[in-house]
């Protein structure tokens, strides 16, 4: 007989699991990019060395919610089949790899008034959840489990999806709970070359995926740029494609020229 070992499933999972099945059924649209970093990296560099302490990812995170913030319909939430909730903040939440008996699991960490803190603000929030103590009943990253969410994962799997659907259905909480926007980087913890197309229960969802060198025509020229690629879901049953076009040249126009880092 094969030998074979047992792994435990980690709870965490369970969550993923039903977020995949709610997810797959929003109307997003997965925009593919490749945006031109290399100036924006630089400029990083030398607001490390002139100023403060700060990381590409959280520099991401704060351009994204300033976006955002003049584009808000990409971040509404759907309310009912008439009408929009836009919220006044851009709460982020970005997964978190924690490790729990052993196994890396995803968690989320949940970034509020992004657009209002400073990228040394964001950067200390990221490290402080990458250094917190995980424990089997964490849900999301610096925010207390209530009692409810802490039977959560004891709940049968239609009650866990009607939970789900009842947070989407009042859009209110689900922003208290889980924000607006949704982030997955897996450039902080993989090397793959490529995109990747998350699932997301958000009305805005980003894959941030690696930064790579390659050759790109730039003023006529051939030169070896720094190519970061992201893949961005917008829902379709918030906002039309023409604002998707113009929130995506603004993002990128503000990613390629480094806002936010003029020292």
């Amino acid at each position: 007989m094969t030998n074979f070992k047992l792994n435990k499933f980690p709870k965490s999972r369970i969550a993923t699991n039903d977020v995949c099945s709610i997810g797959l059924k929003k109307h997003h649209i997965a925009a593919i990019l490749e945006m031109d970093v290399t100036e924006s990296r630089e400029k990083i560099r030398l607001y490390k060395k002139n100023k403060g302490n700060i990381s590409f990812t959280a520099w991401l995170l704060k351009t994204i919610s300033l976006t955002i913030k003049d584009y808000a319909n990409v971040a509404a939430y759907l309310k009912g089949k008439r009408e929009l909730i836009l919220f006044d903040d851009i709460n982020i939440s970005l997964i978190v790899e924690k490790e729990m008996d052993g196994q890396k699991v995803p968690i989320p960490l949940l970034i509020e008034k992004a657009q209002q803190r400073s990228i040394e603000s964001v950067t200390e929030c990221i490290n402080n959840a990458r250094s917190q103590n995980l424990n089997e009943g964490d849900i999301v990253l610096h925010k207390k489990s209530n009692r409810l969410e802490n039977l959560y994962y004891h709940f049968p799997g239609f009650i866990r999806h009607y939970i789900w659907k009842f947070l989407l259905n009042h859009p209110k909480m689900a922003f208290s709970k889980m924000g607006n926007v949704s982030v997955t980087s897996l450039g902080m913890v993989g090397k793959a070359n490529g995109w990747f197309i998350p699932i997301a229960v958000h009305p805005v969802c980003f894959g941030i995926g690696r930064i790579i060198k390659k050759p790109v025509v730039k003023n006529d020229k051939i030169m070896i740029r720094e190519i970061l690629n992201m893949t961005v879901l917008l829902d379709h049953d918030v906002i039309d494609g023409a604002i998707m076009a113009r929130f995506i040249s603004k993002l990128t126009e503000n990613i390629e020229n480094g806002i936010g880092l003029n020292i």
